[in-house]
């Protein structure tokens, strides 16, 4: 096996990290902050630590379970850390990690684009539909039509 530069080396690291690619790990990283459940913890946290019950009144319509397992989830990912203070009862504090502080121009920027931006893409998804019910029905109409003319044809 020959001796790679540390240039080369650099080169290969990035062949083996293509989003492009089924196996990649960076797509796991992809599914995960593109979450919508993830990007709202994220935003919620950029102000400073939270506790559970903060987090879960700032996140409409965010269950429990699904509050619990996406924490611990960024926990893992090192995206958010847990930090326990001994009281009575015990005070559990999320924060942003470094890590996770880099990715917020980017969760911000996406965040920002979907808030300018919803009111075309309702307008889009309204023409969408009724032109997709208006085919739809052209299209059974179509059926009914020819299937009358079989049945006429055949008497």
């Amino acid at each position: 096996m020959p001796t790679l530069t540390a240039g080369q080396r650099r080169e290969a690291a990035r062949a083996e990290y293509d989003a492009f690619l089924a196996a990649c790990p960076s797509r796991q990283v992809l599914d995960r902050i593109s979450d919508k459940w993830v990007t709202l913890i994220l935003v919620a946290l950029a102000d400073g630590s939270h506790r559970y019950s903060d987090l879960s009144r700032i996140i409409a319509g965010v269950s429990q379970k699904m509050l619990t397992q996406t924490l611990r989830v960024l926990e893992r990912d090192g995206l958010v850390s847990r930090t326990m203070t001994a009281a009575v009862p015990v005070r559990v504090d999320y924060a942003l990690t470094p890590l996770g502080e880099s990715l917020m121009p980017a969760v911000n920027a996406i965040k920002s684009w979907a808030e300018e931006h919803i009111a075309e893409i309702e307008a889009s998804r309204a023409g969408y539909d009724r032109r997709s019910q208006s085919s739809q029905r052209n299209g059974a109409e179509s059926r009914v039509q020819a299937l009358s003319e079989t049945l006429a044809s055949s008497v």
